[in-house]
């Protein structure tokens, strides 16, 4: 198994995939965190003054110190999740894509042994993708929001966790959809699609009959682990905003946190690793006998 491991890494550096989308996510994941930074830096003026003294009367905390610097983070980490999902599916169906299957299954003990190699090598690449996302992410909210409003040290560290586990998640997410499709084409225009439109559009339209599609759908859950942390440190995920709050308020406060129809960080994560092993273990099984001839 550890071969099989090292030779999936050394397929993958040999290409020049894994550094090019490390240019848009670094990029898109700061600058994303840079413009929320400067935006919740005065948090009362963006949701309205009094729902910032009710959110932060619920916690305990005043206005001024409320923790923004999380939802500069949890939208920075959020957006570039797209780029290890995207990464994810070219682990399967760009092998097909350009023929280097057939070496990989044939070089292996089994197909079971050469999936779980990928998956174990693409495990790690999540990480990796996660953990340059959230230092970039950290940075730029260093940068942007005062001191008050930064995240304490147990915030820092669960949201660092969060990412990790998210993007982890997302990486297996694409590989699974990459296998069940096999064409790299079709996967990409179809995560990117889902993702950043037709989902988004489909939570937002029937917000206020079906409020909590954001909680269940893919992209709401895979964006609601890190922004479910944002969510539940200001008291407004599903569980605990404010009774009194408007229904479309509600959406307002968990667009903040980048994760409209939010439950909790610790149900998304188990919804959206659901979704992982619909796609992952498709994508498995209608390999085991697939024609790579």
């Amino acid at each position: 198994m550890g071969r099989l491991i090292k030779a999936e890494f050394r397929k993958t550096l040999t290409l020049n995939t894994w550094w090019i989308l490390l240019i848009p996510l670094v990029v898109v994941s700061f600058w994303m965190s840079f413009a929320w930074g400067n935006i919740t830096n005065d948090f009362a003026s963006y949701i309205g003054s009094g729902i910032a003294r009710e959110l932060a009367a619920s916690i305990g905390l005043s206005p001024d110190n409320l923790p923004v610097g999380l939802l500069a983070i949890s939208h920075g980490v959020n957006i570039t999740q797209l780029i290890p999902a995207v990464f994810g599916v070219f682990a399967l169906a760009g092998e097909y894509n350009s023929k280097t299957i057939t070496t990989t299954f044939l070089t292996a003990p089994n197909r079971v042994s050469a999936l779980t190699a990928k998956m174990i090598s693409y495990i790690a690449w999540g990480a990796l993708y996660g953990l340059l996302s959230f230092g970039v992410a950290a940075l730029a909210t260093v940068i942007t929001v005062d001191s008050p409003g930064q995240p304490s040290g147990g915030q820092w560290l669960g949201a660092l966790g969060g990412t990790i586990l998210a993007y982890i998640l997302v990486t297996l997410f694409g590989i699974g959809l990459g296998a069940v499709l096999n064409k790299v084409v079709l996967a990409v225009l179809l995560v990117i699609g889902y993702f950043l439109i037709i989902e988004n559009v489909l939570v937002l339209v029937l917000w206020k009959w079906a409020s909590v599609l954001g909680g269940i759908l893919p992209n709401g859950t895979a964006n609601g682990i890190v922004g479910g942390i944002a969510a539940e440190a200001f008291g407004f995920n599903s569980l605990n905003i404010p009774g009194d709050t408007g229904h479309f308020d509600q959406l307002g406060l968990q667009l903040a946190a980048g994760a409209p129809g939010v439950i909790s960080w610790w149900a998304s994560a188990l919804i959206f690793a659901g979704w992982t092993a619909v796609f992952f273990v498709g994508g498995w099984l209608s390999n085991q006998k697939r024609d790579i001839t």
